[in-house]
């Protein structure tokens, strides 16, 4: 499963919640913080690795766009997490368990 530290959240979030997508420079000063663009440069680098980011190379500055919408990547990560346990249905169970009322009425309207 493809982890994420901190500032990887944060350039996928500005990814996820943008209708375009966005160069190094474009992050970086979304990001408001104070990074090199080497830095925004490096994390992009690894998120393309891990599968999360496309890059597109026809235009400079290359531009980057989430390979998936930050639902579909939650789902996948929770399919990744169910497919290690022994047990899913115990762990479908907890999972639900802890859910509020207002999610357990969606989830009973999705499963009908």
């Amino acid at each position: 499963m493809a982890t994420l530290g901190d500032l990887e959240r944060s350039v996928m979030s500005l990814l996820w919640e943008g209708d375009t997508s966005l160069s190094a420079n474009d992050v970086r000063d979304q990001l408001g913080e104070d990074l090199a663009v080497t830095t925004v440069l490096t994390v992009l680098s690894r998120l393309e690795k891990k599968g999360l980011v496309r890059r597109e190379r026809s235009t400079r500055p290359h531009r980057y766009t989430a390979t998936a919408s930050r639902e579909e990547h939650t789902v996948e990560m929770l399919n990744e997490v169910l497919g290690t346990a022994s047990d899913r249905e115990a762990v479908l169970a907890r999972f639900i368990g802890g859910v509020s009322e207002e999610e357990a009425a969606a989830l009973r309207r999705i499963l009908k």
